[in-house]
């Protein structure tokens, strides 16, 4: 709507007593939304309409800036004169929803600029903004959005002393706007004592237990700062094998799982939101039918996902009936054989039961590896979203696709800006974030992966008026996914002429393309050289 050839007011004057720049968008997707509930998808309703109120509001307003109340009855007028009146009585419907919506946030004690859902604003109570020592909050939605832009933005002066205050305004312009949303530590944590901004941590496992319990108190720690964790438990040792410094034996990787369950229900990640662990055993382990069946009594394991590691190998043993060999991690030895189309139906079967375990397909994902020379993939975050090697963080964003229209369209440009914007937001994220211990701070530097999705498809293709069902609705994702892709891939190059690359990603680039970063590795700084805490 900003190329609008009528007149429209130049400010608008909030329900707060704040005056902002007059944005028709936000009058065409009222108006778009009033009149698909009631069957009138077309997208020249809220253009037509959106220009006559504009116009109109110029007109009656050409100094003073409207309330939004004005700008409200204007739309009503011009919906009645256009013979609209099916699309009017929806849009008053609306009205007095978002009126009684003011009210119930008024009465949680939530301020809320973004114009959220009622659920949204008690998520948000509960775990996200600032609260005093009563548990009130002491920040509204939108200033949250302003704690966390601002943080992260302070990662720009590293680079170019004096440039965070331009950034951190671009940045909270559209996280307000709702372009895009971090991960949920991020806008937990930045700013804050805890600083740890990261939504989960792949984290290593060796078959010490010096290793098992050194892993388990990073654990505990990222827990409590409202991260997940993820873990292959393949090199643990079969239960009955030999523990030698003992003359014992062992009790097998299930019985360390437990562990790391009952400590993760007691941190339970500060009090805000419960743990989250994902655990992959490869399905060559000794004790894999244990781990597939692991959670078919009710209530164990309740903190974890489960997923089967396996092989292009097994898969093809499945098809042609052939077998699995199990294989002791500590020796290396075969020492059993099981029918591979037997366990893939007890993992079908268990599945079925209890959701658990799925399928990790180890070679498919390492044949993606950006950074092969680091190590071979042998887990996921706690969703299983994103494979990670040991020591490896999430730092994730979506991309609202939803907020992304213009005139009933698609607008690419504003998408492709967006996904650059947001690329940015997460590299700074990596500079500023508090990591747990040194080590991971290590990890997440030498290869500096992000991850940048959507969400709102649903809600654009109704905007767009194509059924979700359909071809079309297809050929769009597929479309919306090569943009955001190479929008990426693009502002991760660009940063890399900016600011030098890792190390590990000069090294990558020659195999890997523009992931990682790809440039001369001297010219990259470390903000924090060692552990954060």
């Amino acid at each position: 709507m900003g190329g609008m050839a009528s007149p429209a007011p130049a400010r608008i004057r909030k329900r707060d007593g704040r005056v902002v720049p007059f944005d028709p968008n936000r009058i065409a997707v009222a108006v778009g939304r009033a009149a698909r509930e009631v069957g009138r998808p077309e997208p020249e309703i809220p253009a037509r309409v959106t220009e006559a109120v504009a116009a109109d509001l110029a007109r009656r307003f050409p100094r003073a800036a409207p309330g939004v109340e004005e700008v409200q009855d204007a739309v009503e007028r011009e919906l009645m004169a256009e013979g609209l009146h099916d699309v009017a009585r929806a849009f008053v419907v609306y009205r007095d929803r978002r009126a009684e919506l003011r009210e119930a946030k008024r009465l949680l004690g939530v301020r809320d600029e973004l114009k959220l859902t009622l659920e949204a604003c008690v998520v948000l109570r509960e775990r996200y903004l600032r609260r005093d020592e009563e548990g009130r909050p002491t920040e509204s939605t939108g200033e949250m959005m302003h704690r966390v832009a601002g943080h992260v933005a302070t990662a720009e002066d590293d680079f170019r002393p004096g440039s965070a205050g331009g950034w951190a305004e671009r940045f909270e312009e559209r996280l307000r706007a709702l372009d895009f949303l971090p991960n949920s530590p991020t806008l937990m944590n930045a700013g804050t004592s805890l600083g740890m901004l990261s939504a989960c941590f792949v984290l290593p496992v060796e078959d010490s237990l010096e290793s098992i319990f050194s892993t388990l108190k990073t654990t505990a720690l990222v827990h409590q700062a409202g991260g997940g964790t993820g873990f292959a438990f393949s090199r643990l040792r079969p239960a009955g094998d030999v523990v030698a410094s003992t003359h014992g034996v062992a009790s097998g990787p299930v019985s360390f799982m437990r562990v790391y369950d009952v400590a993760t229900d007691v941190v339970r990640q500060g009090g805000r939101r419960r743990g989250a662990n994902m655990a992959v055993l490869h399905v060559s382990h000794p004790d894999i039918r244990e781990f597939v069946t692991a959670k078919t009594r009710p209530g164990t394991l309740e903190n974890f996902n489960l997923s089967v590691g396996v092989t292009d190998r097994f898969m093809r043993a499945v098809e042609a009936g052939g077998d699995q060999p199990l294989v002791n991690p500590r020796t290396g030895r075969t020492v059993g054989r099981v029918a591979a189309a037997e366990l893939f139906d007890l993992v079908a079967t268990e599945a079925w039961r209890s959701g658990d375990p799925g399928l990790l397909f180890l070679d498919r994902v390492n044949r993606a590896n950006p950074v092969p020379a680091q190590g071979r993939i042998e887990a996921t975050n706690p969703c299983g979203e994103v494979p990670l090697l040991p020591g490896e963080s999430c730092n994730l964003a979506s991309v609202n696709l939803a907020r992304h229209t213009r005139d009933g369209r698609l607008d690419w440009d504003r998408l492709a800006d967006t996904v650059r914007l947001a690329v940015r937001f997460l590299d700074d994220v990596i500079e500023v974030n508090r990591y747990p211990t040194a080590d991971l701070e290590v990890a997440a530097r030498a290869t500096r992966k992000v991850g940048l999705g959507v969400m709102g498809l649903a809600e654009l293709l109704a905007i767009l008026g194509i059924p979700y069902d359909s071809d079309e609705a297809i050929r769009t994702g597929e479309r919306i996914a090569r943009r955001v892709r190479r929008e990426a891939r693009r502002a991760s190059a660009e940063l890399a002429a900016e600011r030098g690359p890792s190390p590990v990603g000069t090294r990558a680039c020659s195999r890997r393309g523009a992931f990682p970063r790809c440039a001369t590795p001297s010219s990259r700084r470390s903000r924090r050289p060692g552990p954060s805490r």
